[in-house]
């Protein structure tokens, strides 16, 4: 990797003769490190950019990156958000990270492994998140224990409301400012600024086009009443209110990718930088998609096809294409290359360093399979076929929408690949929530705040989550004394911790007494605020969500809990309710004050 530096460093000679009146600041810092940022949109489909040939949607400043970058044609992610995202970060496949689900603790991602936030960290890296994590909420599963010097955004894995909402910035709760990839974007370019002096690797997943399908009006106004020219081949399933609302959020990230690489240019910072941009999973509904067959959830073409744009102004060739295969188990390995930082992890990983393909060095570059599993099925691509979840064959390179089943003609094929598929499942043991013991962790000695939201508890009696899906919902319908709400947690280390409830309550329903209570610590606060604003995100929605909506939730300090360290049941009831109903619960945030 050093003769690339020494061509970063003859770029950067040639820059400074064209522009001799400015130094860039590239020059002037004593480490000539390449920065990386790392762009990650949640949902976009391979399909919905302009470089993929969809003229529904102009995408110059991504399209730019693969013009003036490398673009892998064959690249693929798993089917949903959690498990690509531990991908990206371990060079692993998901289900040896512990991530099983998107939600309710299957998210997280094994503390134990070693994250490419952590390997650049410890190399000397400025390191910063903005944006969706979904590998765990609270430490040592949350972005500032796993190598992250700076975490705004959320944990979850979707997000109720894009204007204004609640995030966190390194544990603490805090008001978003506008639209929030706008916001996210605020935050990175405010992170360059501060870290252009010094090598940093910038994180930036996005949280769209994710539902709820809300985007501000400048961009919806553009599709509203538009004509859409490609469409799904499943035209009876495509809402083509969401096919625009999805669009729209697109192109809200196209100019937040713009403002990065602007940003970058004033800094003159641009040549010596890695800008990587990719997607979590196929599209969030049908729409067009390059004719592939599935969608996000789908282990087939359209569920994890993604596209994969990495420029490196002056050391990566433009416009070049790769078509051997790839996958998010890459990333580490080949950033790590990119970077010249040696990739010592905890664990073996599974994927490949990519830079001899990107840099036309593939002499030993040997044919390999990339994996794909979701909710029990699993397939598998080679360089030339597929097989599906359902042991059926298809010749990729010639047949990308999977129409034509070729298993009855290639039996030993058919045989070998059902075999690597078998042996690659009892090697990675999936988990599932019934083999999962995992608790949900408090009090983590090195970070003050930990957050239990009410995705990760369990409700009793008669109270109800606001929503199936768990990841933005809250608790309503609590009545009774009988009632009660629990999290299976472990406190790491004993101590004393504020404790605030996160509520609604009307003021016909003032003066319950909460109680929580672990093991033989107990505290209890009455309810006298009254906190009942309306729900949020309905009038900014675009298409009719299937999550929940949300409202502002109000802090109660409950009090000071002293927790000793061990494993328990966290439960929060009620000792008296004066009227019909306790309150709305949210979150349980717990910050040591010891």
């Amino acid at each position: 990797m050093y003769r690339y530096f020494t061509l970063i460093l003859l770029a950067l000679i040639l820059s400074c003769k064209e522009e001799p009146k400015t130094t860039p600041v590239s020059e002037t810092r004593d480490d000539k490190r390449p920065n990386i940022i790392l762009i990650v949109a949640d949902d976009q489909g391979w399909g919905d950019l302009g470089s993929s040939g969809n003229t529904n949607l102009e995408t110059p400043q991504i399209d730019a990156l693969a013009k003036y970058g490398v673009s892998f044609e064959n690249f693929y992610v798993q089917p949903v958000c959690s498990p690509t995202r531990a991908e990206i970060l371990t060079g692993r496949y998901f289900p040896r990270t512990g991530v099983y689900s998107t939600s309710s603790g299957g998210e997280r991602m094994n503390y134990e492994e070693t994250t490419l936030a952590e390997l650049l960290k410890n190399a000397g890296y400025k390191t910063a998140i903005y944006g969706k994590w979904h590998n765990g909420t609270q430490a040592p599963y949350h972005p500032n224990s796993q190598g992250f010097n700076d975490f705004y955004g959320f944990a979850s894995g979707h997000w109720g409301n894009y204007f204004d909402p609640m995030l966190e910035h390194n544990g603490k709760i805090t008001r978003g400012k506008g639209y929030l990839p706008d916001d996210l974007t605020d935050h990175a370019l405010e992170f360059i600024e501060q870290s252009k002096t010094e090598p940093f690797f910038l994180y930036l997943p996005y949280n769209i086009p994710h539902s709820p399908m809300q985007v501000p009006d400048k961009y919806w106004n553009k599709f509203k009443d538009k004509n859409l020219q490609l469409l799904s081949e499943d035209g009876e399933n495509e809402t083509i209110d969401f096919t625009k609302a999805a669009l729209a959020m697109v192109e809200n990230i196209d100019y937040n990718v713009g403002r990065v690489m602007a940003k970058l240019r004033e800094l003159y910072l641009e040549d010596n930088s890695i800008i990587i941009y990719m997607t979590d999973n196929g599209p969030n509904s049908y729409r067009w998609n390059g004719g592939m067959k599935g969608r996000k959830g789908s282990t087939d073409e359209g569920g994890v096809r993604s596209p994969l744009y990495i420029q490196w102004t002056g050391i990566i060739k433009e416009g070049k294409k790769i078509n051997e295969i790839a996958g998010s188990i890459d990333l580490l390995p080949t950033i790590a290359g990119l970077a010249d930082v040696y990739p010592i992890t905890a664990k073996p990983i599974d994927g490949k360093d990519l830079t001899p393909l990107i840099f036309d060095e593939k002499q030993d570059w040997k044919d390999r399979i990339i994996y794909n599993h979701w909710n029990g099925q699993t397939s598998l691509r080679t360089q030339n076929f597929r097989l599906d979840s359902e042991n059926k064959l298809y010749r990729i390179s010639r047949d990308r929408g999977q129409k034509i089943d070729i298993s009855s003609q290639n039996p030993r094929l058919v045989d070998s690949l059902k075999r690597m598929k078998d042996d690659w499942l009892t090697a990675v043991k999936p988990l599932d929530s019934r083999n999962d013991n995992r608790p949900f962790t408090i009090g983590h000695p090195k970070f003050s705040f930990t957050h239990l939201p009410a995705r990760d508890a369990k409700a009793h009696g008669g109270i109800k989550r606001s929503n199936q899906h768990p990841n933005d919902s809250y608790f309503t319908n609590w009545k009774s004394l009988k009632d009660s709400i629990t999290w299976d947690v472990e406190v790491l280390a004993e101590g004393t911790f504020e404790v605030d409830l996160y509520y609604t309550a009307d003021l016909e329903n003032m003066g319950s007494i909460v109680e929580l209570s672990l093991g033989k610590s107990k505290i209890a606060k009455k309810i006298t605020e009254a906190h009942n604003p309306p729900l949020i995100g309905k009038e900014q929605d675009k298409v009719v969500r299937i999550e929940s909506y949300v409202k502002n939730f109000k802090p109660l300090r409950l009090g000071k809990m002293v927790l000793k360290k061990g494993r328990g049941s966290l439960v929060l009831k009620a000792t008296e309710i004066p009227n019909s109903v306790v309150a709305d619960v949210r979150l349980l945030v717990f910050n040591r004050v010891d």
